[in-house]
This record gives structure tokens, sequence and C-alpha cells, in this order.
């Protein structure tokens, strides 16, 4: 099964005063997990590697398993290593694939900070840590 997911960073988006977002579920009943078979290699496992090839600008073996750790920190490595490279003075390496870590980090009490420097995504007037709406409830906004 693949669940996917968009999320836009630019100022139209990150205003808040309107956004637009979507996600997709697949399923291949003929192509599940198994013990002697491992992963699926159906349409749907292709989907999911052509977007993280797509995102990530690379496929490896890490990605070869979705849920395991390594997969996990490979995600990480490359999304920081973008994240660095974008908010660089000069660029001098192109960054791989376009997924970029959020520029936040959670501190030892869970609490979300931006990273320093970062209180506002580049280039923009929206906040990284967002704010809280008037009209929904804190659960559905934070």
């Amino acid at each position: 099964a693949v669940v996917s997911t968009q999320s836009t960073g630019n100022q139209r988006s990150m205003s808040g005063r309107r956004d637009t977002e979507m996600a997709i579920g697949c399923y291949q009943p003929n192509f599940l997990y198994s013990e002697e078979d491992g992963l699926p290699q159906g349409d749907v496992g292709a989907f999911r590697k052509s977007l993280w090839l797509e995102h990530l600008g690379e496929l490896c073996e890490e990605y070869d398993n979705p849920g395991s750790i390594e997969c996990m920190r490979k995600v990480n490595e490359v999304a920081r290593a973008n994240w660095e490279r974008y908010v660089a003075d000069e660029q001098e390496e192109p960054m791989m694939g376009h997924l970029v870590s959020y520029p936040v980090t959670i501190e030892q009490d869970g609490s979300v900070v931006a990273l320093e420097g970062f209180e506002n995504f580049p280039d923009t007037a929206a906040p990284v840590l967002g704010t809280k709406s008037g009209l929904l409830v804190e659960k559905l906004t934070t």
C-alpha cells in the first residue's frame, strides 16, 4: 500500500490564508507482503519508488525497505543536506531531488522550536511554527 501526501512550501500556502493539499492511497490485493517474497513488487511499489526518485534524486538500497530505520536515516540525511544547500548563500552542489527537512528541532522536553535564524521560511514572512487559528479548535491546527 502507498499513502502519499503533498505539501507546498510557497508564500501562497505558507501565508495561512489558503492552501492546497493532496493525499492518495493505493492498494494491490494481489501484491502483499509475505515472509517468502518480502515486500511486494507490483505497480504500487514501482509508483512509490518513482516518487522517491523524484523527491530524493536517487534510488538506493536503503529505500528498498521503507519501514526500516536505515531508510528513515537515509531520507533524513538527504533532506538535511538539501536544506543546507537550499539556504546556502552560494550553492556549491545541486540538491538531490527537492525534499528538504522542515526547519525545526525537537527539544528534550518535546517542544518544537524553529531552527536558529529560520523563524520564518526563507524568502517569505511565513513563520515556521505557524500561528493558531482563531476559528478552529487547537487540535485541528497544531
